[in-house]
């Protein structure tokens, strides 16, 4: 008997565009992973590294990060310094052996219910083909 993997997905939601759009789809009645959990923050741009990392560590196999559009952020530039760490945080990944598709920067405005779940679809199914981060209990066993 094979058991079907459902991932753990962090989703790092800025509360003026892309927590919006997560509730539009809500509203909407738009279906997406339940494997998909939220967590809001005032402004993608004060998300640290560390933060982006840290649920890799506490058994997350996947995070992503949604913020307002490019050039539309309500804090002026705070969606393109997550971007930079975006970035850097996927060299982290990489020098720690551990795939950089894991973690990703979308963005959304808060008109884009639609979008914003079919992101999370979308995500989903790439953490699906990556598979769990730190292997299934029977790789444990066998080990």
């Amino acid at each position: 008997m094979s058991e079907v993997f459902e991932p753990k997905i962090l989703a790092i939601c800025c509360q003026w565009c892309s927590y919006a759009a997560a509730d539009l789809a809500g509203a909407m009645r738009l279906q997406y992973p339940s494997a998909v959990r939220i967590l809001r923050v005032p402004c993608t741009g004060r998300v640290d590294v560390l933060h982006m990392l840290k649920p890799f560590e506490e058994g997350a196999d996947g995070v992503f990060l949604s913020g307002c559009l490019l050039d539309d952020c309500h804090y002026r530039t705070g969606n393109y310094k997550a971007t930079k760490r975006v970035a850097y945080a996927k060299t982290i990944l990489q020098q720690l052996g551990i795939d950089p598709q894991r973690l990703e920067m979308f963005y959304n405005s808060s008109a884009m219910g639609p979008q914003f779940a079919q992101t999370c679809r979308d995500f989903t199914a790439r953490i699906q083909d990556l598979g769990p981060l730190w292997g299934t209990a029977a790789d444990s066993a066998a080990a």
